[in-house]
């Protein structure tokens, strides 16, 4: 992967029926993971929903060597509070750093970030394994089966992003202009 660029951008709705296309590869590799079977969350297969996702949210599209391999959706909960709704990286993308390089992204695109949370389900060993390598801890139980996470990240924590780490760098409140 250290040859390969790999970089965030905004998603368009002409991305929608690609992303989809990814996200449904993803998640259905979750049977790989703990997964009772193929499957994901709501909307996973759908371009209608990624394109909705694109209106309500902030979704990134995730590019290797600008190559479309994957997607992040982030939604604003508070001032300096995010939620993670959903990343995703096509199995051929997997292990490679990828997921790593997004989240190193968040850290750029959101400099004031103070709280992180995400859900996951608690069977998928892989992605509760990614969160914590890059710096989410789990807080409990969701009632619907799954896990809930979450990053906080201290306001003196102004040095340089490393792998998976998410750090203030900047002043604005709100995401930089897309790349």
């Amino acid at each position: 992967m250290s040859k390969s660029m790999v970089a965030c951008k905004k998603a368009r709705s002409g991305d929608a029926e690609t992303l989809a296309e990814i996200s449904g590869r993803a998640f259905d590799s979750d049977v790989d993971c703990g997964a009772p079977g193929p499957g994901g969350p709501p909307g996973y297969k759908s371009a209608q929903w990624q394109a909705r996702m694109m209106r309500i949210g902030q979704y990134y599209k995730i590019l290797v060597d600008g190559r479309l391999a994957g997607g992040l959706i982030v939604f604003r909960k508070a001032p300096q509070e995010y939620e993670l709704g959903r990343i995703f990286v096509d199995p051929d993308f997997q292990n490679q750093g990828v997921g790593a390089k997004a989240m190193e992204f968040l850290g750029e695109e959101f400099p004031l970030a103070k709280r992180w949370t995400l859900g996951t389900p608690a069977w998928n060993r892989r992605t509760r394994h990614f969160y914590k390598k890059v710096g989410f801890v789990e807080m409990g139980k969701d009632g619907h089966g799954g896990i809930l996470f979450e990053k906080r990240i201290a306001a003196s924590a102004s040095r340089p992003n490393s792998p998976g780490r998410l750090s203030p760098t900047g002043s604005a409140e709100e995401p930089r202009e897309s790349r």
